[in-house]
């Protein structure tokens, strides 16, 4: 795949919209070839290609950053991972495993209730969907729980007075995540891992046709 051609916009879409629940790299992957991009297109093509390859090792290393900036606020660390589930309920597939475990939790209780969580289904014309299917989390759109816990964490942050705690532990994890993209070789099976996504989102796409 040529990482070149892919945009912004579409790394952020595939980003949003691919699996997070599969387990990050081995350390020893991660930590294993790094050298010097030639020119400024290998840089912007091996940047994309780790940040989709290596996205859940470097989601984890932002979290531990952040927790370790507030080891003494142990309510910023609330607060941290409140933030963290509401930028997580922003992909698919997280949003979507999510609900299905909190209505299979909920069904073992009360049926009923577990039966008025259930997304609004899709009208269909002519065997297609008419929109494209939106994801629900307890029967609401999952952007009111993502503002939810954000506002949350927002007044989390406010009480532990660790907002400029977070800026600074943000700002690290951002940091190194950019130099460990930049620096890091991209190997071949990181490129196979991408045909394979590729082949997967087409036969999902042929599947719903």
């Amino acid at each position: 795949m040529d990482w070149s051609n892919v945009t912004a916009e579409d790394l952020v879409e595939a980003l949003r919209e691919v699996d997070w629940s599969s387990p990050p790299r081995p350390f020893s992957e991660f930590f294993s070839r790094f050298s010097l991009p030639r020119s400024y297109a290998k840089w912007n093509s091996r940047l994309k290609c780790n940040l989709y390859y290596y996205r859940t090792n470097y989601f984890i290393m932002i979290v531990f950053i952040l927790g370790m900036g507030f080891l003494r606020r142990p309510l910023a660390i609330v607060a941290a991972l409140m933030a963290a589930l509401s930028i997580a309920f922003l992909n698919d597939s997280f949003a979507g495993t999510f609900n299905e475990k909190v209505t299979r939790t909920v069904r073992q209780f009360s049926p009923h209730l577990a039966a008025k969580m259930r997304p609004p289904l899709t009208p269909v014309i002519r065997g297609r969907p008419s929109s494209r299917r939106s994801i629900h989390i307890c029967g609401w759109p999952r952007w009111i729980f993502s503002l939810a816990f954000s506002i949350v964490s927002c007044i989390l942050w406010f009480i532990s007075c660790g907002i400029v705690t977070v800026l600074w532990a943000f700002t690290v994890g951002l940091l190194a995540t950019l130099i460990h993209a930049s620096f890091r070789t991209p190997n071949l099976k990181a490129r196979l891992n991408t045909f394979r996504e590729e082949f997967r989102a087409v036969w999902r796409n042929y599947s719903e046709l």
